[in-house]
Formats: structure tokens, sequence, C-alpha cells
């Protein structure tokens, strides 16, 4: 029988996050993960602390960024990767109305630290924007795909990580401990992403999946080095390729990749640029949504050494710093977690 602090089911954005919390408390635990679940593994990975869609402040932005950010550095240094590329976004105007609703949001307080005032005119031919540009401030791209894949590459060289399915059925549950074959915890954290849907045990929780399709395109001329946001996001990787994201499909919960979707996403990327590109890759993964919009934090009703960490929507790579922290100190210091993310909101 091995004896540890944590059992953590899921590596993605959410899991990892929550290692780290872990590693820097000397706590001792153990994660599993199967790979099931793609989100993390296929997101852009952009920090943007604006909807862009209604230029309106996305929730606690100035709090996560604040923790989110020298916490990627930390991860970088550690794993010894590159993760963090400062890179602006910039919301490309369809008319001048959109322009002057722009100078509006950039005048609220709550958003003056994110707008820049000064409009970017287009100086690139093969964008299509007469109207030019808003920069949005503090803006940036984890690549969540090295990370994922890195911090695995960690665990398992310690020993840490079990890539195998997470079987429910097996979990002896206890006033004071968790038992899961031979692994005595003292408590355990469901970070499985949309994989929560299939969980027994937090299937009350309202987690509504959003399928997400996404490409990769190969554009030589388009010599972009911003994050572009139209009807779409257009965002420079390495050797002249661009992640074109992202679709939203709510009925369809599978993986698979779709034409539709890939017809879509080319409609709207060829009204944005005109230069020539191929596609070279499509993906598709499911996001962890919410009704509400907010995290999915807290204990079991009935199990108290049991917790969920999920439902970070598309926000991950901002929210699973800020969430992984108020969870651990719920844990560890008895600390009341936000009212907005806390569980207990369903049973009100």
């Amino acid at each position: 029988m091995k004896t540890i602090d944590y059992i953590i089911v899921g590596c993605g954005l959410a899991g990892i996050a929550f290692c780290e919390q872990l590693r820097a408390a000397n706590k001792t635990f153990l994660v599993f993960d199967n790979n099931s679940q793609h989100s993390s593994r296929v997101a852009a990975g952009l920090y943007n602390p604006v909807v862009l869609k209604r230029f309106t402040k996305v929730w606690k932005a100035k709090t996560q960024l604040e923790l989110a950010l020298p916490k990627y550095k930390s991860l970088e240094q550690f794993l010894d990767v590159k993760l963090d590329h400062k890179i602006p976004v910039y919301r490309k105007f369809a008319s001048i109305e959109e322009q002057n609703e722009w100078f509006i949001a950039s005048d609220k307080p709550v958003l003056s630290d994110f707008l820049s005032i000064n409009l970017v005119n287009n100086t690139n031919a093969a964008i299509s924007a007469k109207y030019g540009f808003g920069e949005v401030l503090y803006s940036g791209r984890i690549n969540t795909t090295r990370l994922v894949q890195s911090y695995s590459a960690y665990l398992k060289s310690n020993q840490q990580l079990f890539e195998d399915e997470f079987h429910y059925d097996l979990l002896d549950i206890q006033s004071d401990f968790i038992q899961y074959k031979t692994i005595k915890a003292k408590h355990i954290i469901f970070a499985e992403g949309y994989g929560l849907s299939k969980n027994p045990f937090f299937n009350f929780l309202p987690l509504n999946g959003t399928k997400g399709e996404m490409l990769t395109i190969k554009a030589p001329d388009l010599n972009m080095d911003f994050i572009l946001k139209s009807s779409v996001f257009i965002v420079p990787l390495e050797n002249d390729l661009y992640w074109i994201g992202a679709t939203y499909e709510w009925e369809d919960k599978t993986y698979r990749i779709t034409n539709n979707a890939k017809e879509e996403l080319l409609e709207k990327v060829k009204q944005i640029i005109n230069c020539d590109f191929e596609v070279v890759d499509q993906v598709a993964g499911i996001r962890p949504t919410t009704k509400d919009r907010r995290p999915l934090i807290g204990s079991h009703p009935n199990h108290k050494n049991m917790f969920v960490l999920n439902g970070l929507g598309t926000r991950g790579v901002m929210m699973s710093p800020y969430v992984a922290e108020q969870l651990f100190n719920h844990i560890e210091k008895g600390s009341d977690l936000d009212r907005e993310i806390d569980i207990k909101r369903f049973n009100a």
C-alpha cells in the first residue's frame, strides 16, 4: 500500500496547476491521465483579458493575470521549455462604428488598462482590414501542447503519472482517506475536463461540453507577428504555420473532425486574408463549459475528501492557476472558496 496526500485525475491545465500548488507545498501526489481529453492539448492557449466580441472585461482578469503569468514563468524555468509567447492581440474593425465602440470601451475604468487608445493601421497586404485594428494589452499565448507534454514527461520520470483509465468503481471512500487499488490518499481531485460528464460522483453538476474544431494552415506570405481576432482567431505559430479557430458545436460530443467545420473556418479565414495557404491539420476538442460561465470548484456534498476542479471553458490558461490556488487554500487552510466558483451555488 502506497500512502500519499493527493490523487489527481486529469493532467490538463487545471490538473497541472493543482500539481504545482502541491509541489510548492511539498505534498505527495499521484496523477492519473489516459490522454482521453484533448481540450488543453489542441487549444490556442491564449491569455486575453477582454471579451472581444462585446468589448467587455474577462471575469477577474487582472487577478488571474497577476497570478498566472509568474506561474508560467516558473514552469518555464522548472521544465526548461519556452511556454509564454508575449504577442499582442489585434481586434480587426469591420466599420467606423466599431472603432467608436472600442474608444468608448477603452474609456471605462475596468477596461482602460487592457485596451490601447491608439488605433493600429493595417500595413500587411495579405490582410483585408481597411478600418485597422485595436490592440489588446497584456495578452499572449501559452504553448499548452508543450506544457502538457513536458509536465507529463516530468511526472512520468518521477513515477507520479499513471497513463491508464481511472475506474471510479474501484474507489473505497472512507471519512478520513480515499483508497484506489493499492494507493491510499487523504484527498482526491477530479480535474478531468469534459471527462467529468462520465464521473458518477459529480454528474449532478451542469457541465455543458462545447465542441470546437481548429485548423492549422501554412501561409508563407502572411508574415503576421500578432494574434488577429475577427470572425475567427488567427494565431501565428512557427515556420509559417497559423492556428485558425474555433468552431462552436453544442450537440456533437465526439472528437471526430468534420468537413462542415473545416468549410466554416475556411470561409471565414478567406474573408480576412488574401494570400495563398494550405491546410495542414484539423483537430477537435471539447471545452468543459458551464451554464453561468464560471468554474466548478469544491467538495462533494457527501464525501468531504473528494473535490472537483473543472469547468474552465475557453479561459483555462488564465483561470487555472487562480482556481487551483483557491481549491488548495480551501482544503489545506480552510479558506472559503469564491462564491462564484463554489459548486454549492447549484444547491441553493
